[in-house]
């Protein structure tokens, strides 16, 4: 690129490229796209963003385009990638000067540098630290802080590689730059000090953002720069003096009030204190035992005793029982179960910690936690009077606890309850007590008391197994509590039910849950919205065990919990709702048709409703997954809502379907597996099969078993509309898949096969030489192996004319004779015979070898003693002696289909169950006698021989094997 001609066209495409008018906009777009292979273009984007009069938006987008080039062009192997002279002057371009006037194109400014010295420092640059130190110590006060912000972005860039030759170069620059990063800090830290108690406080805070951005190099140099910071004194001295700094700034937050304009950034610097602790902590936790002290110190000092009151603030609080929690939990501080096993510093730590957490001290964080962080706040309450479903649904789960408060408190609670429980279990239970019998309605504080304590006790239920009688509380107290109607009380009623509900799966006699179903049928009817969620939210965790005594409730609670589907709005509520209605149709299966007709004319409208909302949507799908298995043959009345459902949502042309995919397969299969019989509409959808099958993704073995549905639905229909398509599919897919992947394909042909063998093999037969050839040739992998022959089994047993057929292709193709081949591959067959492990296979393929004879074709003769070979070790597996009689039978006969008696806990037999049993009955593994069918084969190759010469043939047969044969057939 002509840099003079090129500067100006380039400035003008950007000025085009930052309209609002896209018929402006988009040639430029294009026009810069093709520029971005362009040599001398990134020239000419650095001269345009560090051209300060131009204006700000196409200085925004030249850094941009800069930034993004520098992903896809910098590395030396990337296709178009930047000359190393260009390279050059673009390094030494981007140091040159650090005065950018705009914030937001300094900080990109930053981060693009960070980016170039990922890939080029420090070894092709190796000026760009050294001038950073130099910028950062200059006097103007611009320059100083864009060069403190690149160097935090640079640091935070190295400091992120991972491989190790990178580690020990960054480790190199911390040892080298560590000093002047602390003094630093340290300077910054004292000038805005001083600056805020003169009460300058634009001083104070351009000084407090330069100590900002130095704590945040110092937090990376801290904890990656060192492969034993607790050899290092400056590295320990720093983490001791950030304790002494913590104290500073929250003392500060305290002078300067909640109003200050230095407030915001006082409080972003306290927490990035606390993140250095605990980054320290996690990655180094050996270097961490000198500091338990002080940590536990400081951070119980600041939560549980006066000294916080007035300076803590929430995100300042969750940091510090972070620091707690993982100090508490961490496996690095706890012996092993054997001292003289444990390391010496597990040790320590656990002796620090012991020294600690005394009795006074546990008791009095125990308490605190429970009667203070524990109760519910005002925001709480009037979130729960103005926004009732946001506050029952409120997300707790996951990592909640690193950043929200009460998550947290519930985690520390748990974690401190479980390592020191000998000393808060006696704590808890005198808490309970304090509070027996009902509370005065009117006593907000005690019925906020009371809801903390009921939540510890719920929250430790596992921990107080021995200690409460949980049985006689719900029957004596908390019953009680739950008749309580008075609006006030909702709080405890709403405690009282997900109380039950914790406890329900740790210790709840089995003859209380008619009482709690009672009560649950009550609470859904309750006035409180929150109320009424928590009680179905508990219902999921109450209907698991005894089936019998939830049966004559089921009808009114599936009644209330469809009113409660219709009556919240949130999408988030919905979807809660909708898994409760989910469990319960999936724990009482069948028993559910009576009662769902609601439910099924409700949910399209949901569906409609829902068009915005792909979480909902899913939710429905899972709901109509358990419906059509609790409905069986009848889920296809629904036919008319379903089957569109499953369209739009395995269609991979429609946006939607990135959401719904998943569960849109499995309620396919599952429709699939319940229906009575193939509709039009039903076969109709299969049209979105082909796409699916070529994303070939993670859903592939959900595709192949809807294939296999519809093959036992109705073969014939499905063959004839899809086999060449589908075919077409399988054989792509042949070309590049795991041999995983390659048997699920072949199993799909397999059942083909089986279903419908004379369409079946004219529909797959592509497919069929490549089996043929994966035989001939010996094919290595097992399963692969007994699945080719599993295919060729059933083609030469159940359709010998299309076998001769493929014979004589394959013979043509390999320039071979016909009995030439056939030998190769009844010798490869009766070689690889122990490939085969499943019965029903070893079975088939002795059935199939005996289905040659009898044959006066001497390859055949050749090959009898390995067929014989093969068909005893079939007997073998097939045949059970009968203990009366004492004679053999061949086990896997079946003569008739009976219905199976079921037991409460056993899920009734799916329509596609039934056909698969139906279909075994004309299969002839399952019809045809082994033993029967062997004497028969003998027989008629001895008639076709005559005695002499079957004689001679039976000689080339071991005569163990003859004695064993005999042994099977006598009584014939």
């Amino acid at each position: 690129m002509d840099m003079d001609g090129a500067s100006s066209v380039v400035l003008q495409a950007l000025t085009q490229a930052t309209s609002q008018d896209t018929a402006v906009l988009k040639p430029a777009e294009e026009q810069l796209r093709q520029w971005e292979t362009q040599p001398g273009f990134y020239s000419v984007l650095l001269n345009i963003f560090n051209n300060h009069m131009l204006d700000v938006n196409v200085r925004w987008l030249a850094v941009l385009y800069f930034k993004n080039g520098i992903d896809r062009y910098w590395r030396r192997v990337a296709p178009h990638a930047l000359s190393e002279e260009e390279k050059t002057s673009l390094r030494a371009g981007l140091i040159t000067n650090f005065n950018e006037p705009v914030n937001q194109i300094a900080t990109q400014i930053a981060v693009l540098i960070a980016k170039v010295a990922r890939l080029d420092c420090p070894r092709q640059w190796p000026e760009l630290i050294p001038i950073l130190l130099e910028s950062v110590k200059g006097q103007d006060g611009l320059q100083q802080h864009r060069a403190l912000l690149t160097f935090y972005h640079v640091t935070k860039t190295l400091a992120s590689k991972r491989l190790a030759q990178d580690r020990r170069l960054f480790q190199d620059l911390a040892s080298g730059i560590y000093s002047f990063a602390c003094s630093l800090w340290s300077h910054h830290t004292d000038c805005f000090l001083q600056q805020i108690y003169a009460r300058d406080e634009a001083g104070a805070l351009s000084s407090l953002e330069r100590t900002l951005l130095s704590l945040k190099v110092l937090r990376k140099l801290t904890v990656f720069g060192f492969q034993e910071p607790q050899q290092n004194m400056e590295v320990m001295g720093f983490l001791n003096a950030v304790f002494e700094r913590l104290k500073q700034f929250l003392e500060c937050c305290r002078q300067v009030g909640p109003d200050s304009t230095c407030r915001e950034k006082l409080e972003k610097i306290i927490i990035l204190y606390t993140k250095v602790l605990l980054d320290f902590l996690e990655y180094h936790p050996c270097a961490f035992i000198p500091l338990i002290q002080r940590s536990l110190e400081f951070a119980v000092g600041y939560l549980f005793t006066p000294a916080g009151e007035g300076v803590t603030f929430e995100r300042f609080i969750v940091q510090c029982m972070n620091l707690i929690k993982i100090i508490v939990k961490n496996d690095a501080y706890k012996p092993s179960k054997n001292l003289d096993d444990s390391k010496p510093e597990s040790l320590e730590a656990h002796k620090i910690k012991t020294a600690f957490f005394t009795h006074p001290t546990l008791t009095e964080i125990g308490r605190r936690l429970v009667s203070h962080y524990f109760l519910l706040t005002e925001e709480e309450l009037a979130m729960w009077e103005e926004d009732p479903e946001s506050f029952a649904v409120e997300e707790t789960g996951g990592d909640s606890w690193k950043y929200s408060l009460r998550p947290c408190t519930e985690v520390l609670f748990l974690d401190i309850f479980h390592n020191y429980n000998q000393t808060l279990i006696p704590v808890l239970l005198d808490m309970v007590q304090n509070l027996q019998g009902p509370t005065n309605v009117e006593d907000s504080v005690q019925l906020r008391m009371k809801d903390a304590v009921y939540n510890a006790v719920g929250l430790a239920a596992y921990e107080l197994f021995d200690n409460v009688d949980f049985d006689q509380w719900f029957k004596n107290q908390l019953l009680g509590e739950l008749q309580v109607g008075h609006h006030r009380y909702k709080l405890i009623r709403r405690r009282v039910i997900w109380l039950i509900g914790q406890w329900i799966s740790v210790k709840f006699k089995s003859d209380l849950r008619p009482l709690l179903y009672e009560v649950i049928l009550s609470l859904m009817q309750d006035p409180d919205l929150v109320v009424r969620i928590e009680t179905a939210t508990t219902l999921k965790l109450n209907i698991l065990p005894v089936l019998q005594q939830f049966l004559p409730y089921l009808e009114s609670i599936f009644g209330l919990l469809f009113q409660l589907l219709q009556q919240v709005t949130e999408c988030d509520t919905k979807m809660q709702v909708l898994h409760v209605i989910s469990c319960v149709i999936e724990r009482v299966n069948i028993q559910i048709r009576p009662y769902v007709g609601c439910l099924v004319q409700y949910l399209p409208l949901l569906w409609k409703q829902s068009e915005e909302h792909n979480m909902l949507r899913c939710a429905i799908l899972t709901t109509l997954i358990h419906l059509v298995q609790g409905l069986g043959a009848e889920s296809k009345n629904l036919y008319p809502f379903l089957l569109p459902v499953i369209q739009l949502s395995t269609d991979v042309s429609q946006p939607p379907h990135v959401y719904l995919l998943e569960d849109g397969l499995e309620l396919w299969l599952v429709t699939l597996e319940n229906s009575p019989a193939i509709t039009p509409e039903l076969l109709r959808i299969f049209q979105n099969m082909s796409a699916l099958l070529e994303l070939s993704s993670e859903n592939l073995r959900t595709c192949f078993q809807i294939v296999n549905a519809y093959l036992y639905l109705s073969a014939t229909d499905f063959l004839q509309n899809y086999a060449e398509s589908l075919c077409r599919a399988f054989c792509n897919l042949l070309k590049d898949i795991t041999n995983e992947g390659q048997v699920q394909v072949l199993k799909v042909v397999e059942i083909a096969l089986k279903v419908s063998p004379i369409l079946g093999a004219h529909m797959f037969q592509p497919l069929l030489p490549l089996v043929f050839r994966g035989i001939v040739d010996g094919e290595r992998y097992p399963v692969v192996m007994s699945t080719y022959l599993g295919i060729m089994g059933r083609i030469l047993l159940q359709n010998s004319s299309f076998f001769s057929s493929l014979l004589t292709q394959m013979a043509s193709e390999c320039s071979q004779k016909m009995d030439q081949l056939l030998g190769s591959v009844i010798e490869m067959w009766v070689d690889r015979m122990d490939n085969i492990t499943q019965p029903e296979r070893r079975k088939l393929s002795s059935l199939a070898l005996l289905s040659l004879l009898p044959s006066d074709n001497s390859v055949i003769q050749d090959k009898f003693c390995g067929i014989i070979n093969i068909s005893v070790e079939a007997l073998h597996d097939v045949m059970t002696e009968d203990s009366e009689t004492g004679t053999f039978k061949d086990c896997m006969l079946m003569s008739h289909f009976e219905e199976p008696k079921l037991s409460d806990d056993e899920e009734p037999p799916t329509e596609q169950d039934k056909r698969k049993k139906l279909l075994a009955l004309e299969d002839p593994v399952h019809s045809v006698s082994l033993q029967q069918f062997v004497y028969e084969k003998l027989k008629a190759q001895q008639a076709m021989m005559g005695d002499q010469g079957f004689g001679v043939l039976m000689e080339t047969v071991d005569t163990e094997l003859v004695r064993q044969l005999q042994e099977f057939l006598q009584g014939l």
